[in-house]
């Protein structure tokens, strides 16, 4: 995966490896495995096949952390996210 230095702007860009987006979150490597589990939050794949996250990914994973800390579920955690989602597009219309 060669990136251009463009690239690094995109927010959608998968430039984290799962050690760099876990310590960026304060997270441990086995959250970020579990979300991906789950389907909450789907990496890109290396042709080796190591998940790569992009910003916007640690960005909403970072706060379905938040909602866990305040004792949601994932289940929980998603609905108030894709609510708050819904919010937000309503607002920009």
């Amino acid at each position: 995966m060669t990136a251009r230095l463009g690239d690094l702007d995109d927010p959608d860009y998968p430039a984290y490896t799962t050690g760099r987006a876990a310590e960026v979150l304060g997270v441990q490597q086995a959250f970020l495995r579990a979300l991906d589990t789950a389907g909450a939050v789907t990496p890109q794949r290396t042709a080796g096949g190591r998940r790569r996250y992009s910003r916007r990914q640690l960005v909403f994973a970072g706060r379905i952390r938040e909602l866990f800390d305040q004792n949601h579920t994932l289940a929980a955690a998603l609905r108030i996210l894709a609510l708050e989602d819904d919010q937000i597009g309503r607002a920009h219309v």
